[in-house]
């Protein structure tokens, strides 16, 4: 990205030794804390679920989808990072300061609408992923990991947890698909193939569904919140697009290798995948039950990771929206997120599954949410009256237009299949 506009690299202190090792260390991870938030809560198990698809059917040609999505979400949660940084206020503020009260409602509401509409998703995904792993009921799962999830926001400084948290969480899906990825032993020539843009007939709905999913403009408009968040509870570390870019390329890393380990597991064996879990069940027969074992627990780092940031992302929107401010600090934005996890929970005991009305109900928010969101970002990260020396470069408002265009083609295509067809 354009270095003109970032703050000075993260600088550590001269300290020798393990113990100066160990501070460099934690500097940095805590610098790249909003990035991996950011990818933790967007792969979730809808997108683990839509990424073995892609490999189950049409093998390792889609690779190159998951780039060219990634790179425009880089482009985005960059932006998101920098509209924090410059911006003296939340973002939604700054958009109801441009636009008025009723677009900051308009945003914030309905981000807390798609946000519970697929929390039971996630709610349900932790349940599975534990439960199959020990024959038990996934109810009881996801009733003690929405508790645990509630339970985190007593604590005094809710961001320092959630940052630790998602770091763990992530590292802990990199090693189970790491591990899978050598287990499944994929056609590596094949892999490289498949990032030669290609649409295999009948891949465009997926397509379509990837894009939107991955290219998360709701995530890239978070990222503005946990930088401003981050700068209050760490101010001695500086902000860098390096910082966002390294989360964003995690997110990019986890949805190929699921991707890649789909193709060469599920597509010779034709099987159908219904559910992110279909995956461990085509591994066990093949690798043996420890290797099933090892891909749901990156599944419920998966799910558990979105579950408590979808969660954080929803009822701090809404809060924000409302007047109560963004702080992770404020009871009403506690209660907020509470009642995200509460509500998805509720869904997922009662349903067993997310109800196709709400994925419709959530699509439709979604269409008309989105579009406004990124051109909400792009014009406000152009402003140089908001930004300062952060505004946008030439090449950033080039490939920024060119997400937009993304977006309004994502959102035409999602109008055509809910209403037209």
């Amino acid at each position: 990205m354009d270095n003109r506009v970032t703050q000075e690299p993260v600088t550590v202190s001269p300290q020798t030794g393990e113990s100066g090792v160990f501070t460099s260390l934690k500097k940095v991870l805590l610098s790249l804390g909003p990035g991996i938030i950011t990818a933790a809560l967007v792969f979730g198990p809808s997108k683990m679920t839509i990424t073995s698809k892609l490999g189950a059917v049409y093998g390792y040609s889609l690779l190159w989808i998951i780039a060219v999505a990634i790179f425009f979400m880089t482009v985005f949660t960059v932006m998101g990072a920098r509209i924090g940084v410059a911006a003296k206020q939340s973002l939604l503020a700054t958009i109801r300061l441009k636009w008025g009260k009723a677009a900051a409602i308009f945003i914030g509401f309905g981000i807390f609408l798609v946000a519970t509409s697929f929390q039971a998703g996630n709610s349900i995904g932790v349940g599975i992923a534990i439960a199959e792993a020990n024959g038990t009921s996934p109810v009881i799962w996801i009733i003690v990991f929405n508790v645990i999830g509630i339970a985190l926001l007593f604590f005094q400084s809710f961001y320092k947890v959630l940052e630790k948290l998602m770091i763990f969480l992530i590292g802990l899906m990199l090693f189970s698909f790491i591990t899978t990825l050598f287990l499944a032993d994929p056609d590596w020539s094949a892999v490289a193939v498949g990032f030669v843009p290609s649409i295999p007939e009948g891949s465009l709905g997926l397509v379509i569904a990837f894009t939107a999913s991955a290219f998360s403009i709701v995530g890239a408009l978070y990222q503005s919140y946990l930088v401003q968040e981050r700068i209050k509870q760490n101010p001695e570390i500086k902000e860098t697009s390096r910082n966002s870019i390294t989360g964003i390329f995690i997110l990019g890393l986890m949805s190929a290798i699921v991707l890649i380990c789909a193709a060469a597991v599920l597509n010779p064996q034709g099987i159908k995948v219904t559910s992110a879990s279909d995956m461990a069940k085509a591994l066990e027969p093949l690798f043996g039950s420890y290797a099933s074992t090892l891909f749901l627990t990156g599944l419920f780092g998966a799910a558990f990771s979105s579950l408590v940031g979808n969660a954080s992302l929803g009822g701090t929107l809404l809060g924000d929206a409302l007047g109560y401010g963004s702080q992770l600090t404020s009871k009403m934005v506690r209660f907020l997120i509470a009642l995200v996890m509460i509500i998805g929970a509720c869904i997922a005991i009662a349903f067993g599954k997310l109800p196709l009305e709400l994925i419709v109900f959530a699509q439709s928010v979604t269409i008309f949410l989105v579009p406004f969101i990124g051109l909400a970002m792009y014009v406000i990260g152009n402003d140089v009256k908001i930004m300062g020396s952060h505004v946008n470069s030439t090449p950033v408002k080039i490939m920024g237009a060119f997400g937009l265009l993304i977006l309004f083609v994502l959102a035409a295509s999602n109008v055509n299949e809910l209403f037209l067809k």
